[in-house]
């Protein structure tokens, strides 16, 4: 009898360590890695929708998503002779909701030489970014939605040659099935010098709720509770369709639409603390 309780504690020790060591990382988001998405992005070159290394650029979107075990879809139209490709990565059940960027880049660096097109590590990089490392460590055992990790094509090219703003968001909104709960748009969110206001188009209460994570995870500094700007940006298109929308937005940024929006001013600390945010609301913490 000893014996048979000696090797049944045995194995009871055995399972339990097996447990331990076969149970998933409990993650959490990491600046640098998503600062390293940043990177890769920009390796990359220029990435206006159309060009080479925009195909390339949603080819590793795709591949990132797929790697961590998301569901991927596209959504692909023509533009004005040009071929624009939404992507979207889903996962989980309930209620969508979208979090969203974009991942071209301006052709036109307007604001300071309209002859270079734009690197883009803040204006479209940095959302990407932290879309992805998102991927990676979001705990879905406890997301209480279907999430869409959307990654939206053609915002940043408007009035250059009669092109619009924000087409592959107004495409999507257009074109939507189901009606999402909410939809949160990152944009220019890693200046290293980080300051985040309301955004006076977004959703008062939802635009609340954020910012409060923010606060109780010591952000208040870089996301500030008071109206600067009103922006129209991707979230936009979901407003205008009554769907609840906020726009987290940097927009104080010394080189929006210049040929100095490249990573040495992209900060991994400024990804870290929306990305943060974002997965303490998705997870429901």
């Amino acid at each position: 009898m000893r014996l048979y309780r000696l090797v049944l504690a045995g194995l009871v020790a055995f399972a339990v360590c097996l447990a331990a060591c076969c149970a998933p990382e409990s993650l959490v988001f990491d600046g640098e890695v998503a600062y390293e998405h940043v990177v890769a992005q920009c390796d990359l070159g220029f990435r206006p929708t159309g060009s080479d290394a925009w195909r390339a650029t949603g080819d590793y979107i795709i591949a990132e998503l797929e790697g961590h075990g998301w569901a991927v879809e596209t959504q692909e139209f023509t533009y004005r002779d040009t071929p624009v490709r939404n992507i979207v990565g889903r996962l989980g059940q309930g209620p969508v909701i979208i979090v969203g960027a974009h991942y071209d880049t301006r052709r036109s660096a307007d604001m300071e030489d309209a002859s270079v097109p734009v690197m883009g590590a803040n204006d479209g990089a940095s959302g990407v970014a932290v879309l992805l490392e998102l991927a990676r460590t979001l705990d879905r055992s406890k997301l209480k939605n279907e999430l869409w990790l959307t990654f939206f094509d053609a915002e940043d090219n408007g009035r250059l040659d009669g092109w619009e703003w924000c087409v592959g968001s107004s495409y999507m909104a257009e074109h939507l099935t189901i009606t999402p709960e909410s939809v949160i748009v990152v944009d220019m969110i890693g200046d290293a010098d980080q300051n985040i206001y309301y955004e006076r188009n977004s959703n008062p209460l939802l635009q609340t709720q954020l910012w409060g994570i923010a606060a109780t995870l010591g952000y208040s500094d870089t996301f500030v509770a008071e109206y600067k700007y009103a922006i129209y940006d991707d979230h936009w298109p979901f407003i205008d369709r009554g769907i609840p929308a906020v726009d987290i937005i940097d927009f104080d940024y010394a080189y929006w639409h210049t040929t100095q929006d490249t990573p040495d001013k992209v900060s991994p600390e400024s990804l870290k603390r929306v990305g943060r945010v974002l997965e303490v609301w998705l997870e429901g913490e």
